[in-house]
């Protein structure tokens, strides 16, 4: 049933569905000699979008044609004369709608007005006229101004208030309501002051809300019909023509509210008088001295008559240009004449034009300048006061003179250094102090100048300075000596201020003075530097003399053989060192073929002044214990070395350095000496050992075998195998040109123990003796970075007749080049492989699918026709 009634509604919708032509709900009620504008439009139609319409009007059953935007000859005649001169005519404000405009209406024209389109729709649907009444009402708006005022002319000063009225009324014989507005002229605009809407609502105009919600903007009613405004605060904006501007609004037949006509009288022109005012400081420039009373008048001059207060403020600046938000508001009184609380400031009123501001005990920091801010206030009808004008008059420039202490700073040392590492003390005096006062204090900054024997100006170099809450701040030539207690800064007395140097070095000759600063303390409980005095300079100097040392090697023992051991003493002998201490480094210059020390030189063992030994760069673990280095007497030093050996040669020195006490208990390095080279040489004429490098083939495939052999001969001295021994280490240089740092690859030492390197890739080494004097090295699985310059290092082990093994110098290989090549044909016999097969199963694959498919998935059932298996007939038999 539902969806049958669903489908009838939308079955009439689109069946009833046509032009529309729509004009207001009527009776539209007028007022006689008014303009009435009635709009008229259609929708819903077929044709062009532009639709012509036709107006007619009838006062009784008849009508009569007026107006048509289609026909110039549509007009009746009856109003072709009202039609011609524009009392009545049609404006097109759309292409579907039109207004029809009556100028000057009149009760013959109260009636019945056709609106009505010709048609254009392919099919007649819908209504192609309406109807609307138009009733025509008799003016019964009066508009006019007040009688109460004899002028219309009004002139009043800034912040007065006035009052307009005006009387509006009407005798409408309909129920019509009165929209009241006041209005200002600005120009040639009339501009929206405050209005009492048909509604009952008042509305204020733009600009003018913050005015009437504090109440400067009120509109009332009276008796007699008469609606007034109300203008507190006026300022110069509130001058000009003031007009009343009364509507007659009535209710339509839709509810809603429509203007019917329109009225307005002027009512007054309001001049505003702008209030002068002069505001001057009595003084220009003053010069006060400190603790006296400043004394400044403020004058103010205005033309204003009438009850009005004035309000002051006075200001403190610290530059001239400084704007209100910027300075100080040292007091200020207001319209009610009452001043802000403040001890040392007062403001009294001298009389109605003056006001005296009176600063007592004025200090330092009240220098600057002074200015003052004055305004008029008038008084409002709620017992408040209003602002009509304020100005603020030009600063007045105030020196405070301070008043200076008067003391003397004397310097003396009451210790000063004979020699280094002497304490130093300076003592820093204040003396025949006058004109001190109470809140007042003295701090002391030391300074220290070096002393040079040309003319060249050196600049002062801060030690330390005090604050005035007598905080220690540090200069960079003492802050660190400072923090570890060899520099004391203190203060002994009130007026004496101590600077001592634990420890005096070199460094600190020179000239020593200290600044006393005196302080002020200001109301603020602030201090304020007012003086500084600088004592005369003392000198700290000390006549010294250069350091001397010297160091002696004596060899014990003057000849020995490899195995036994070695002994020499270092004799120190020093000059101008106060207690000196010696600590002792034993070096060895070893040949150039040594490859443990590239330089040559190499520190073996050392002896510090505290008289602890440590091992330096001594390498042989066997011998751990081989070296000795002792303290015989306090100037003599003795080194022994056990079990030498023949790689022991070379230049054997002692390097001593002198160290004096210094502060804190620390030790000061003075001065360093090198003594005599002693030498040891093992003259022998035992065999003489060559290395070199051999390979069957140094150019390889990737993933083959490299066979490396490190060969060994002997010249000279034939020895047994049993007394011979190497240690044998292999390198590659990864480059042709040999520009590149050696990468140790495996090393085999006399004990048969092998070592070998950490490798990145995946290639193997191996290393074994063959022979006794034949070593191989094997790279399995080579790759291409395995190529490169490979030699070996061979250091042989002699053992001597009484059993002791004795080391040679190292003997390198020259280095043979190993090329490691890409083997084409392995690189791509399995992806060749790989692909051949692949190819070969999807060749396969094809021709199984092909197959099966035409046997099973494209197979067609033919029927095919029967023939009958007859013989032909002789044609006898037919």
């Amino acid at each position: 049933v539902n969806c049958v009634r669903s489908l009838s509604l939308f079955s009439c919708l689109a069946f009833c569905r046509g032009r529309v032509v729509r004009v207001p709900k009527g009776p539209l009620i007028r007022v006689v000699g008014t303009e009435v504008v009635i709009p008229c439009s259609v929708s819903d139609y077929d044709g062009p979008s532009e639709q012509n319409f036709d107006w007619e009007f009838a006062r009784e059953t008849d009508f009569v044609r007026i107006v048509s935007t289609w026909e110039s000859t549509f007009t009746s005649e009856e109003y072709q004369k009202r039609v011609g001169r524009g009392d009545i005519k049609l404006r097109r404000s759309s292409n579907d709608a039109v207004e029809l405009v009556i100028r000057n209406i009149q009760p013959t024209d109260q009636g019945t007005y056709k609106c009505s389109t010709p048609s254009t729709d392919a099919t007649v649907q819908g209504n192609y006229d309406a109807e609307v009444q138009v009733k025509v009402i008799s003016d019964g708006l009066s508009v006019s101004g007040s009688k109460a005022r004899s002028s219309t002319s009004l002139r009043l000063s800034e912040g007065d208030s006035f009052k307009l009225r005006c009387s509006a009324i009407t005798t409408s014989p309909e129920h019509t309501h009165l929209h009241v507005t006041w209005q200002i002229k600005s120009g040639s605009t009339w501009r929206d002051i405050l209005s009492l809407t048909h509604e009952g609502k008042f509305q204020p105009g733009p600009g003018y809300e913050e005015r009437y919600r504090n109440g400067d903007t009120r509109l009332g009613t009276g008796a007699n019909d008469t609606y007034w405004l109300s203008v507190s605060q006026a300022s110069s904006v509130d001058g000009g023509a003031y007009r009343c501007l009364v509507s007659e609004w009535v209710r339509g037949a839709d509810s809603s509210w429509q203007k019917i006509q329109e009225k307005s009288v002027e009512i007054a022109s309001v001049a505003i008088q702008r209030t002068g005012l002069d505001v001057v400081i009595s003084t220009s420039n003053v010069s006060v001295t400190e603790r006296d009373s400043l004394d400044l008048t403020c004058n103010i001059t205005t033309d204003r008559s009438g009850i009005f207060q004035a309000e002051v403020t006075w200001y403190f600046s610290a530059s001239p240009g400084d704007t209100l938000s910027d300075a100080h508001v040292l007091l200020s009184m207001d319209c009610d004449s009452v001043v802000s609380d403040s001890t040392l400031i007062s403001l009294s009123h001298v009389d109605r034009n003056s006001y005296r501001l009176l600063v007592h005990d004025v200090d330092v920091e009240d220098s600057g300048y002074y200015f003052c801010k004055a305004a008029v206030c008038v008084p409002l009808h709620n017992r408040s006061w209003h602002k009509v004008v304020e100005r603020t008059s030009a600063p007045v420039s105030v020196v405070v003179t301070a008043l200076e202490p008067d003391y003397e700073v004397f310097l003396n040392a009451s210790k000063t250094p004979k020699f280094s590492d002497d304490p130093t003390e300076l003592n820093c005096r204040i003396t025949n102090t006058q004109d001190t006062k109470a809140n007042s204090r003295f701090t002391v900054s030391w300074y220290y100048r070096q002393r040079l024997r040309s003319d060249d100006v050196v600049t002062e170099e801060l030690l330390a300075t005090m604050d005035a809450d007598w905080t220690l701040l540090f200069g960079d030539r003492s802050r660190e000596r400072t923090q570890n207690g060899e520099i004391i800064f203190s203060k002994k007395a009130v007026d004496t201020f101590s600077l001592r140097i634990q420890w005096t070095s070199e460094s600190d000759r020179g000239d020593y003075f200290c600044v006393i600063s005196a302080w002020s303390r200001h109301r603020n409980n602030s201090w304020v530097k007012t003086k500084d005095v600088t004592s005369a300079s003392v000198s700290i100097f000390w006549a010294t003399q250069d350091y001397t040392l010297t160091v002696e090697a004596v060899k014990l023992k003057p000849f020995f053989v490899a195995g036994h051991t070695f002994e020499m003493t270092c004799k120190v002998s020093s000059k101008n060192i106060k207690t000196p201490r010696y600590s002792v480094l034993i070096t060895a210059e070893k040949p150039l073929t040594d490859q443990s020390s590239p330089n040559g030189t190499t520190r073996i063992i050392s002896l510090n002044q505290d008289s602890v030994v440590r091992l330096e760069d001594w390498t042989d673990q066997t011998r751990v214990d081989g070296v000795v280095l002792e303290k015989v007497q306090e100037n003599e030093f003795r080194y022994r070395m056990y079990q030498t050996q023949i790689s022991d040669a070379g230049l054997y020195r002692c390097v001593v350095t002198a160290w004096s006490p210094g502060g804190g208990g620390m030790w000061r390095e003075a001065v360093n000496g090198l003594s005599n080279p002693i030498q040891i040489d093992f003259q022998t004429s035992g065999p003489v050992f060559n290395v070199s490098v051999h390979s069957d083939n140094p150019t390889i495939y990737q993933g083959e075998l490299a066979d490396l052999l490190c060969i060994v001969t002997t010249e000279g001295m034939a020895l047994e195998p049993d007394d011979m021994s190497f240690d044998v280490s292999w390198f590659a240089v990864r480059s042709f040109a040999l520009d590149r740092e050696p990468v140790l690859l495996a090393s085999l030492d006399r004990r048969g123990i092998v070592t070998q390197s950490r490798r990145n890739g995946s290639s193997d080494l191996s290393l074994e003796r063959i022979s006794p004097l034949e070593f191989r090295l094997r790279v399995h699985g080579c790759e291409d970075h395995d190529f490169g310059n490979h030699y070996c290092v061979v250091t042989p082990w002699v053992r001597s007749a009484t059993g002791v093994w004795q080391r040679e110098p190292d003997i390198k290989a020259k280095p043979i080049f190993v090329s490691v090549k890409m083997d084409v044909l392995n690189a791509f016999k399995y992806p060749l492989l790989i692909g051949i097969g692949l190819a070969t199963v999807i060749g396969l694959l094809s021709c199984l699918v092909g197959y099966c498919s035409s046997r099973w998935c494209c197979k067609k059932e033919v029927q095919e026709t029967r023939r009958e298996r007859r013989r032909l007939m002789s044609m006898e038999m037919d």
